[in-house]
């Protein structure tokens, strides 16, 4: 019998509230406007909670440049494999040079230019759309791949777990972020622990959530990142909610913006120096301070509600 480690799920915790015997699923991605702010702690305490209610959880670590989840839940990784990226290779003997420019042309992120008489590729710049195989006229284009870093796939305790690990030097991870969700795409209950920011990898990450949970601090820098994730689920779309952590270190700006742009705030964690250093040695704060495991509880079952409840929308929406 396998001896239980201190991060392992433990039994008993929330009612089981999940979708993983009705056929419905549950995507929910955790996200923050800049890094530090406890966003991983959130994601692995949530994930922990709901293993706790049995219910069949995935936790994605989408954060493939920093990826620290395992730190919080102890992984067992069973299975990795590259993450490639098609990139074009061209023969230069068909290419009709000058006189088509074609694939110089629909580029729109520049990964080519013409030199020596040569199509020269930039493979740091290529997204791998395939745009310029396709629009070739002479067929001169094939393909060929290059490394972006691997996917990893294992398990803590009951929960799946899956991450990306960067290629050291690799500047794009959209692509990788995008081959860790894939990994885990049928899942019944995932969490994606985002990479934090609003730049490019944000939006690969938390594209297709049903709901994203962004984590802020109550300080003048939180309120300013925070308000550039809003405007960014906003533009997608996506269902939110706040999380302050480390509540009481700051001020009430936060849960002023909140009233004033009507969004709904899911809990407020809060701060104290006991919890900062069971954070900073890979502790569980769910399983160690009661005050925060009520808030966690009750931010889950928030958002499952709220999922829930708009999934029966688009439901009557459809009969109608």
């Amino acid at each position: 019998m396998a001896t239980p480690r201190e991060n392992d799920p433990a039994p008993g915790g929330l009612p089981s509230r999940a979708g993983d015997t009705d056929g419905t699923t549950l995507k929910i991605a955790v996200a923050s406007g800049k890094g530090g702010t406890g966003k991983t702690t959130v994601a692995v305490n949530l994930a922990v909670l709901a293993a706790e209610a049995g219910q069949q959880v995935v936790f994605a670590d989408c954060d493939v440049e920093e990826p620290n989840a395992h730190v919080f839940l102890s992984t067992v990784w069973e299975r990795e494999e590259k993450a490639l990226l098609p990139i074009p290779r061209f023969d230069q003997d068909r290419c009709l040079g000058e006189s088509c420019r074609t694939c110089l042309d629909l580029c729109r992120f520049k990964a080519l230019i013409r030199m020596a008489g040569e199509i020269m590729l930039f493979p740091e710049l290529c997204h791998g759309c395939g745009l310029c195989k396709l629009a070739c006229p002479a067929g001169a284009v094939a393909e060929d791949v290059r490394e972006l870093g691997v996917v990893r796939q294992g398990v803590s305790g009951h929960i799946r777990m899956a991450g990306g690990l960067s290629r050291v030097g690799e500047a794009m991870s959209s692509p990788l972020i995008k081959a860790v969700k894939q990994a885990v795409c049928d899942a019944p209950f995932q969490i994606w622990d985002c990479p934090p920011g609003t730049a490019c990898p944000v939006i690969a990450a938390v594209s297709g959530a049903d709901y994203v949970i962004l984590v802020a601090e109550p300080t003048a820098f939180g309120l300013h990142d925070l308000n550039l994730a809003v405007e960014l689920v906003r533009a997608l779309g996506l269902p939110h909610g706040v999380v302050i952590n480390r509540d009481g270190m700051g001020d009430d700006r936060v849960l002023s913006y909140l009233e004033r742009e009507g969004i709904e705030l899911l809990g407020r964690i809060p701060g104290s120096l006991e919890a900062a250093r069971a954070s900073a040695r890979g502790g569980l704060l769910a399983r160690t301070f009661p005050e925060i495991r009520a808030v966690l509880e009750t931010v889950l079952a928030t958002v499952q509600d709220r999922t829930r409840a708009s999934a029966g929308q688009k439901e009557a929406s459809c009969a109608r």
